[in-house]
């Protein structure tokens, strides 16, 4: 992530991961979740906050999640129904359950039709926010699997280019990848040039936006460096045609496609209430020698990680390696997290009736 984008020292405040995860699994438990979903939930966004992904860990979405249980849009005790299925793949009906849990369990179906068979797929539909792709992506790891997953949503701000009005979400995806000694390779973007969640942690730590990140609301791209704008649309992986932006804007389509056509969801635009979601695994021993692959993977790793960098730069890495860094940091010195989001925490806990342990 940016250092832009990090909690500045004077308004961090370290807490250990076990702290918020109690903390986190009691809220979700107060909005009604089952206590294995409750861990679920609450595993995935622990995740995110260890591996430096605060956007999509408790800081922005614990409120968000909170106020769709008030409000009625999620249902905290889903019963998933399979539409389809084959062999090797996979429809599937979340309804209206929050992704932090039910993608998980639409990843081991994967997972199982692929140790089977290869190659297993699943698409799901009524479903909500699945929080970081990577977690779901990075489950088929340790069965010697590479994992993806993708979703059609993410809040529908992103213009297609030359567009005046928005018609996708963020559109993210992910790759995983295992090593044997390197850190496995994980790829997680949204196809928009900053990801949506991003801007909430820049409007919280005043952090800029860059030029061609997002675009005036009459589609014009902003080409300065400004503060976030009170009213803005976001723009694709490129930002403008001239820098590639019909690029992301492919990928985002990629994406609905994948997720939410195959699934029965319709593109984003056409059902903004709801986001199609994607799941795969790959049984590298289907494709090519275990143990051939382990070893090119690694050196490939190791590779790119050691090439010599450009001047003004100090090393190379790749996808996932400075997560996996940041995970180890974490886990020893404590999570920092905004002093605001430590002050909502304790603000809904006694709104809640919770109690539990933060600075």
């Amino acid at each position: 992530m940016l250092e832009r984008f990090l909690v500045s020292e004077k308004d961090r405040v370290y807490v250990r991961q076990e702290k918020m995860r109690a903390a986190t699994e009691s809220i979700f438990l107060k909005m009604g979740q089952t206590k294995e979903d409750a861990a679920l939930s609450t595993d995935v966004l622990m995740l995110s906050d260890l591996r430096g992904v605060e956007t999509h860990g408790v800081s922005n979405m614990m409120r968000a999640y909170v106020k769709a249980y008030n409000e009625g849009s999620m249902n905290p005790r889903p019963r998933m129904r399979v539409v389809k299925e084959t062999s090797i793949t996979a429809s599937l009906d979340h309804d209206r359950g929050l992704g932090l849990h039910m993608a998980p369990k639409s990843m081991e179906i994967a997972i199982e039709k692929a140790e089977k068979h290869g190659i297993g797929m699943v698409v799901a539909k009524n479903c909500r926010h699945l929080g970081m792709l990577a977690y779901h992506a990075m489950m088929p790891l340790k069965l010697d699997m590479v994992g993806v997953c993708m979703t059609g949503g993410g809040g529908y701000a992103m213009l297609p280019t030359f567009g005046a009005e928005p018609r996708f979400g963020t559109n993210p995806l992910a790759w995983a990848a295992p090593a044997r000694n390197m850190p496995p390779f994980v790829f997680d973007v949204a196809t928009t040039q900053v990801a949506g969640n991003k801007i909430l942690l820049a409007k919280r730590v005043g952090a800029m936006m860059e030029p061609g990140w997002v675009s005036q609301k009459d589609g014009s791209p902003i080409m300065q460096e400004v503060p976030v704008p009170d009213e803005y649309y976001m723009l694709p992986i490129g930002g403008t045609r001239e820098n590639g932006s019909h690029k992301g804007y492919g990928f985002a389509c990629i994406v609905d496609i994948m997720s939410n056509m195959l699934s029965g969801t319709g593109g984003g635009f056409l059902n903004p209430a709801t986001s199609g979601q994607y799941f795969a695994a790959y049984k590298i021993s289907a494709f090519t020698d275990l143990d051939q692959y382990y070893e090119n993977m690694d050196r490939w790793l190791a590779g790119l990680a050691s090439t010599p960098p450009a001047p003004g730069h100090k090393r190379v890495v790749y996808a996932g390696l400075p997560e996996s860094e940041e995970y180890e940091k974490r886990m020893r010195d404590g999570i920092p997290y905004h002093h605001e989001v430590i002050d909502w925490y304790k603000s809904i806990g006694a709104e809640l009736g919770l109690k539990y342990e933060l600075p």
